[in-house]
């Protein structure tokens, strides 16, 4: 039995990545209350990191008394900045297969059968598509022996809707499913990573003040206002804003900077930065400092040389990434905001989709899928070392992405920059529908 000691507190995270050759990963045993028949069993919790699921909570318990047993997963990492919504179309029995991490803070639907699972209705669990419709049937088999003595037709009418969400299985017809977490720690496995899975929409959102208050997050309110600064813009310019903060690996207090960019060519942007002396993470952040442009913008650059790696990069929220001769595309938010060099975006996408992935390592891990991102992750190290002859495409429907023109003013004979007109999904993606600039007052 381990225990958590001061010094590991003090001098280190006490989440350790998952290791089967780690000793010391054992988890904590303590005595607690059995809620099935009041005697004393036995729980065993372990802290540990998954690599892009941060740091979970893995308890589970079991009672020698009387049998029953129960395990579940919590996210002890922070909320993320956005909620996250996975919409999956399952088409064959071979999707019942694809891991899933259901937070307690989501609420899963079928729009088809008008089901919906409540948010913290169900502990936080690692299962797959089959696990959570079986975890679903079970619950509302739990109490059908009192209905049926109680209310027959109640029990009826459940036990009728228990044969759907069984035969749903079988697959005779394609059906939904929605994963909705507002807090963003939830994820459903893409098996045909790193190409795109047609089946899976994912869709990241701003959570709403409602939403804000159930996850425990409240905005400060009476805070007096301190003396205004000058307003001049080449005085912001010149000035590095610093702000608190919490660190997004460790949780820890940590400090922002953020300054005003001018880009050469481009237009001005926003640059965030965040250094935690704690776990040493560093990251940055990039926001556009004007508005959405008029017509979405598709930048193609076809790689001839390696000198092409330290070409400057700017990928807003809103962009996509695509490598037409991997057949990769990766959707707008994957990777948030970043002004980097073009070696370093595809850096990230390497990190992002081999190093980080979550179902290459422990149970998850198979050989087919191990070695198809371990290609990918190759093919990647051969594009920076300038030995694949490729296109990287940056498609941003808000205009506000950017890659460096070494020729400039003139025009750059490998890139090509092509402006077109907004989809009305993609205004919709963007909050452009609903937003009305023009007689708003008139309404008032």
């Amino acid at each position: 039995m381990s225990v958590i000691t001061q010094e590991n507190v003090r001098g280190g995270s006490v989440f350790k990545d998952i290791n089967a050759d780690e000793e010391n990963t054992q988890p904590t045993e303590m005595e607690s209350l059995c809620m099935n028949c009041y005697e004393n069993g036995n729980t065993r919790i372990l802290l540990t990191r998954i690599p892009f699921f941060k740091e979970i909570i893995v308890s589970s318990f079991s009672c020698s008394n009387c049998g029953w047993s129960n395990t579940e997963i919590q996210s002890a990492g922070r909320i993320q900045d956005q909620g996250i919504c996975y919409t999956l179309k399952i088409k064959s029995k071979q999707d019942f297969n694809r891991e899933v991490v259901k937070a307690e803070t989501a609420t899963t639907r079928i729009p088809e059968l008008d089901f919906e699972i409540p948010a913290y209705s169900q502990k936080g669990a690692l299962s797959t598509i089959e696990g959570l419709l079986g975890r679903a049937v079970s619950g509302l088999e739990q109490d059908q022996p009192e209905r049926r003595t109680s209310v027959p037709e109640v029990a009826e009418k459940i036990e009728e809707f228990i044969v759907k969400l069984k035969k749903l299985k079988d697959v005779e017809e394609p059906f939904t499913l929605v994963i909705d977490d507002p807090s963003g720690n939830s994820f459903v496995e893409n098996p045909f990573a790193p190409q795109k899975d047609e089946a899976l929409t994912i869709t990241r959102y701003k959570r709403t003040p409602e939403q804000d208050s159930k996850l425990g997050i409240k905005a400060e309110e009476g805070v007096p206002e301190e003396e205004k600064h000058c307003d001049d813009l080449d005085t912001m310019r010149d000035e590095v804003l610093k702000f608190n903060t919490n660190c997004p690996e460790c949780n820890a207090p940590a400090s922002t900077n953020m300054k005003l960019v001018q880009i050469p060519h481009f237009k001005e942007v926003i640059i965030m930065a965040t250094n935690c002396d704690e776990c040493g993470h560093r990251t940055n952040e990039v926001k556009s400092g004007g508005a959405t442009e008029e017509k979405g913008t598709k930048i193609t650059l076809h790689l001839t040389d390696p000198s092409d790696m330290t070409r400057d990069l700017l990928k807003s929220e809103t962009c996509s990434i695509l490598i037409p001769e991997l057949e990769f595309e990766l959707g707008m938010a994957a990777l948030g905001g970043k002004f980097t060099t073009l070696e370093g975006i595809l850096k990230d996408v390497k990190d992002l989709i081999v190093s980080k992935n979550p179902f290459l390592c422990g149970d998850s891990s198979s050989s087919d899928r191990t070695e198809k991102l371990n290609l990918f992750g190759q093919k990647i190290e051969k594009i920076i070392a300038g030995e694949l002859d490729v296109s990287v495409i940056l498609d941003d429907p808000a205009g506000n992405s950017y890659i460096q023109n070494i020729y400039a003013p003139d025009p750059d004979p490998q890139m090509t920059i092509e402006k077109y007109t907004r989809t009305f999904e993609q205004n919709e993606d963007l909050g452009l529908n609903d937003m009305k600039t023009e007689g708003y007052q008139e309404q008032l």
